[in-house]
This record gives C-alpha cells, structure tokens and sequence, in this order.
C-alpha cells in the first residue's frame, strides 16, 4: 500500500471513530431518557387522578341537578288527590306536610308510569335526603309508602320545607305545616331548601325549590275550617 493509500485509510477510520458515542455518552442518554419517562409519567398520573376527582365531582352534580329537576317537577304536578276515611267515611286529601318532611301526589313520575304517583322526602341525621316512590291508588298510600324502600338521592344534604296559605283576608304566608285531611286543600306553593351538613358537602352548595302548585283545591270538596 502506497503512502496516499494509507492516509485515505486512516481519514475514513478517523472519520467513523468520530460519529460513534462513547459509554459514558450512551448512559447518560438513557439516564436523561429515563428522567424524562418518569417525570412524563408523574405528570400523567397526576393530571389523571386531577380527572377522576372532577369526574366524580361532575358525576354526582349532574346527579344533584336531576334529582332537583324531577322533585321541582312533581311538586308542580301535585295533585289534591282524596281518600274515604274508613273511620268517618268522609273524604279527604292526601298532603303530609312538616318542617323536614312532604309526602304528596303527583301527575308526574320519574317511571313514566301510569297513573298519580306517591313521592315522599326526608333527611337522616349524617346521610341525607331520602326519597321514597308508591303508586297512588284510591285508598290511602300511608302503609305502601311504610313497607317501600327509601332511596338516598341527595347524600350529605338536610331539607326544610315551608307551605304557602292563603287567609280569608287574602293574606299570603308561609307556614311550617301542611295538613292536606284538615285542610281539604293544597297549599299555593311549597318552598324546599337543601342544605349540605358536613366537611364532605363543603364543595356543595345551598339548593332551593319554589314549586307552585296549581292544583290547590279538589273539585267538590272545600275546607270547613280555616287555620
């Protein structure tokens, strides 16, 4: 091999020797890429269980917002829907109406079923609102909606009702009671406020219904007394 040979073989091996990369190269590269990888999958991770909090979070405010929207419904179509009483043989109307708890008839049913539906709502004491459903035959619904199961449809809340009377002044107030069998007649509205009552509804917010009701009085019968 001649002296230009030799010189060209040795550039050309220079020259591979040169694109290579050393160890220490080769290990830093995947150190760094291993960096990268965790802190990539830090980041998803995070951004991951940041989705699912507000996923729930999302989920049961929807939840909420329906639960809202069926009762605001049904109280608008509450019904003077009246019985025989059995001991009297008088007929009366079915409303049941305190400070924590409402049981009505209503047009309405979250079901689609056929027919005037029973809906009654109450709190308990560190769970919520609880929401029981019956089928409004002609007798009265009292012992159906004993023997239903109640289903939570609003955890971590407390409820508060009031009831819109009317005197035979014209006078419009709001009362803490309801009774549809003294009565014989349904209120002009019902006012329903939801409240969270713990550390777990924080996010929460108040809720409030103003339903009136159309409805008010049966058609034949009137009451005979005025409270």
């Amino acid at each position: 091999m001649d002296t230009a040979g030799f010189a060209a073989l040795v550039m050309t091996n220079s020259r591979h020797s040169e694109t290579g990369f050393t160890l220490i190269e080769v290990m830093l590269a995947m150190a760094l890429t291993a960096m990268l990888l965790g802190l990539l999958s830090t980041g998803v991770y995070i951004v991951a269980e940041d989705w699912n909090r507000n996923s729930d979070f999302l989920d049961a405010s929807l939840d909420e917002a329906l639960a809202i929207l069926q009762i605001d419904r049904a109280l608008h179509g509450a019904f003077p829907h009246s019985f025989t009483n059995e001991e009297t043989l008088s007929r009366q109307i079915y409303f049941v109406g305190e400070d924590d708890y409402l049981s009505w008839v209503s047009s309405v049913s979250p079901q689609r079923s056929a027919g005037l539906t029973v809906w009654e709502m109450f709190w308990v004491d560190d769970e919520g609102v609880y929401l029981s459903l019956v089928p409004a035959f002609s007798d009265n619904p009292t012992q159906r909606l004993e023997d239903a199961e109640p289903i939570l449809i609003l955890p971590n809340y407390e409820v508060a009702f009031s009831y819109l009377f009317q005197d035979l002044n014209e006078t419009k107030v709001w009362r803490d009671e309801w009774i549809g069998e003294e009565l014989l007649a349904l209120p002009l509205a019902v006012y329903v406020r939801f409240t969270p009552f713990n550390e777990i509804a924080q996010r929460k917010q108040e809720l409030e219904i103003v339903a009136r009701i159309k409805s008010s009085e049966h058609r034949s019968i009137r009451p005979s007394t005025v409270f």
